[in-house]
């Protein structure tokens, strides 16, 4: 069965190259005429996914539909979709209108056919007068749009664009985003686009796919994204953030940095932990502490050309991100307020490292493939598929890799207002979560020490 509102239907897409999982059973619906960005950091299978859609590769498992038909197995060629790629791919020894009409004589379209087409696509790409230019003789803003108008005078269904401003200065990229919006308004075909760059997506989209690890974290408008994000990874990738641990203490009440403030949200049950994330920009910042919430003091001003990004620790020790039209000094008392709509509650993803193990005699388990001591225990036995539970905080790391029962390297890290929440992938591929004081750098190598008292083997079934 397929759906006429959906121009592409990817189904259960998985991709591995050697042992690495590079797509993970993706699933993704795409209307008629939507520009819908596929956004996440290197590495997460953006440009993977966009390579199988325009036939540069096949799924390892899984099916791609256009218009209702199935061509996962169909060369690049008879594909409905055209690709503009980061670098151009501009042939150098032809003119700009011999690389735009390159594709149209390859399919024997008529002279006179390519030549209305050719003159069509460079005026939309305000590129009227330049088609006997030499294509190295233009600047990159330029050749981007040659590049742009040699895939649109095919007429494609499909419109794949990976990364195609990436190369440009920050003046041009921003110049170009709001051609190609324009662009994809006149044309009225679907824009499938990868980034990694958070405010590109923000600004042209209509659907944003946050990808991170091959999954698919979160499909949305970028006000959906933006504003309600479904967990930390995507809250922290999409523009700045506050994330906190927190406790919905019961519906419209959670508590966060000490304090309990009303929210909106509702159906998280009562006394539970959860995710919280506040916007620097909705938290209000005011001089008197009468009619404040909670109070701080400004740790640091700096101007940021529209406003003014300040960091202020709470009372009680957390440290938040403030943004505000006005400026507070260093080392001032100010008051803070933070209103109920503007506290976005999550459910947490894991309270705890909980991993698959066994027991190897009374005094040891074995997990990640290392035999790890732990407190004599009774009630299990030799060879038992069990699970070990290990709280983040107890999870000791070193700077030195050789020392540590397992070695890995910082992943993610996120900061949640007054300690750090790492994602340490290990040697052997597998994800521990850590939460540390210490200040580490993503790609730090480390090892990884777990003491005895801090394993706490249950039930595989519990």
């Amino acid at each position: 069965m397929t759906n006429n509102d959906y121009i592409i239907e990817i189904r259960n897409i998985s991709k591995s190259f050697g042992d690495k999982v590079i797509l993970d059973d993706v699933s993704i619906n795409v209307k008629r005429g939507e520009f819908v960005t596929i956004l996440g950091p290197s590495g997460c299978g953006k440009t993977t996914m966009l390579r199988l859609l325009a036939g540069f590769g096949q799924a390892d498992k899984g099916e791609i539909l256009i218009n209702g038909v199935d061509i996962t197995g169909t060369p690049p060629h008879q594909r409905p979709v055209n690709t503009v790629f980061q670098r151009y791919a501009l042939f150098p020894h032809l003119d700009v209108y011999e690389n735009i009409a390159f594709g149209l004589k390859l399919q024997k379209v008529p002279a006179d056919e390519i030549d209305k087409r050719v003159m069509k696509v460079l005026k939309m790409v305000s590129m009227t007068d330049y088609e006997d230019r030499d294509v190295e003789s233009l600047s990159g803003g330029q050749q981007q749009r040659v590049a742009i108008a040699r895939a649109i005078a095919n007429q494609p269904k499909v419109l794949l664009l990976d990364e195609p401003l990436a190369a440009l200065d920050l003046k041009m990229r921003k110049d170009m985003q709001i051609e190609l919006k324009e662009m994809h308004r006149k044309l009225g075909i679907t824009f499938i686009y990868v980034t990694h760059d958070q405010e590109e997506a923000l600004t042209l989209s209509d659907t944003i796919i946050v990808m991170n690890e091959g999954k698919i974290q979160q499909i949305g408008t970028p006000t959906d994204i933006y504003n309600e994000p479904q967990n930390s990874f995507v809250a922290d990738f999409i523009g700045e953030s506050n994330i906190l641990n927190g406790r919905m203490v019961k519906d419209r009440l959670v508590e966060f940095v000490g304090h309990e403030f009303e929210c909106v949200d509702e159906g998280f049950g009562e006394d539970v932990q959860v995710d919280v994330v506040v916007r620097p920009e909705d938290i209000y910042i005011m001089n008197k502490l009468e009619g404040a919430q909670f109070t701080a003091k400004v740790k640091s001003c700096t101007f940021k050309g529209v406003h003014y990004e300040m960091y202020v620790e709470t009372e009680n020790g957390f440290e938040l991100m403030v943004q505000d039209y006005n400026a507070f000094e260093p080392d001032s008392e100010v008051g803070l307020l933070i209103r109920p709509a503007d506290i976005q509650v999550m459910h947490k993803e894991r309270i705890c490292n909980t991993i698959e193990a066994e027991i190897v005699d009374a005094n040891h388990v074995k997990f990640f493939e290392e035999t790890f001591e732990c407190l004599p225990h009774s009630g299990f036995e030799e060879g038992e598929k069990v699970k070990v539970e290990i709280t983040f905080s107890k999870v000791d790391l070193i700077d030195h890799p050789e020392e540590g029962m397992l070695s890995g390297l910082v992943h993610f890290l996120l900061y949640k207002g007054d300690h750090y929440h790492l994602t340490i992938l290990t040697d052997e591929g597998y994800h521990l979560w850590v939460d540390t004081n210490d200040i580490w750098d993503k790609g730090d190598l480390v090892g990884i020490n777990i003491a005895p008292q801090d394993i706490k083997i249950i039930k595989s079934d519990e």
